[in-house]
């Protein structure tokens, strides 16, 4: 069983898609203005809230699969917005490849990107080898560990390779401007993934980046009314683009 929400009306359906073990509640400052714009559409991955813990391993085929057959349970068609936060930007990343047709746009808030893995496993501090470490010795983790997303992440990203192309649809790229602690990570670390963002943006010809110079790894939660204005930029863009290639928006203005 998977927990979700979703309440508003028209098109495009706005998909929010979590972090790891990121709650839906987690889209609170965000989700009221949200629900103006278009449906909205908000859930639990396997394991978090509500949601069953994961039965199968969760490789990013797996999710995205399984994200698509819960839209449409809900009588939700498409097109949609994908809107997704850190490792949750792995998934809108595969899921707008393996169903283009389906995807009118894509915001990605300070998101995984496929290279950020080795980054993370070649630029690992001391401190981030000690709190893994420790979360797996956590009841949770340790029942699940076998099938959980950071299980695959690794097998996520060659099946991100081996998918079709990128879509060229609208896609808005927000990074957090603010840098964590030096011990947490190194200096060369921040300017690869700061490069890793930037080809993130270059997927779609329509790409762009916005850095939320006050904000770190939660946009969401710190610069809510520039995420916003992110989503609603995307759905401009569609907007036009549909109207220019003669097919009539549903969504709300």
């Amino acid at each position: 069983m998977l927990e979700y929400i979703t309440s508003g009306a028209g098109h495009p359906i706005l998909v929010l898609v979590n972090g790891a073990g990121g709650p839906l509640e987690g889209w609170y400052k965000i989700y009221p203005a949200l629900e103006r714009m278009g449906t909205v559409f908000a859930y639990n991955r396997p394991g978090t809230g509500g949601s069953t813990a994961p039965h199968v391993p969760q490789t990013g085929n797996v999710v995205v699969t399984m994200l698509r057959a819960l839209l449409e349970e809900a009588g939700l068609s498409p097109p949609y917005l994908l809107v997704g936060h850190s490792l949750g930007g792995l998934y809108v990343n595969l899921f707008a490849r393996c169903f283009p047709h389906d995807v009118a746009g894509v915001v990605l808030l300070d998101a995984a990107a496929p290279d950020d893995v080795a980054l993370q496993t070649t630029h690992q501090t001391l401190l981030h080898r000690v709190i893994n470490g420790l979360l797996a010795l956590l009841p949770n983790n340790a029942a699940h560990a076998s099938n959980s997303e950071s299980a695959w992440v690794t097998e996520t990203i060659q099946q991100i390779a081996a998918a079709g192309p990128f879509p060229d649809v609208p896609l808005l790229v927000v990074t957090g401007g603010k840098a964590p602690p030096r011990w947490l990570a190194s200096q060369t670390a921040l300017q690869l993934r700061q490069q890793n963002q930037q080809a993130l943006a270059r997927l779609s010809r329509h790409g762009r980046q916005i850095i939320a110079g006050r904000s770190g790894h939660f946009p969401q939660f710190t610069e809510p009314d520039l995420v916003i204005e992110a989503i609603r930029t995307v759905i401009d863009s569609w907007q036009q683009r549909t109207t220019t290639t003669g097919t009539s928006p549903e969504a709300p203005t």
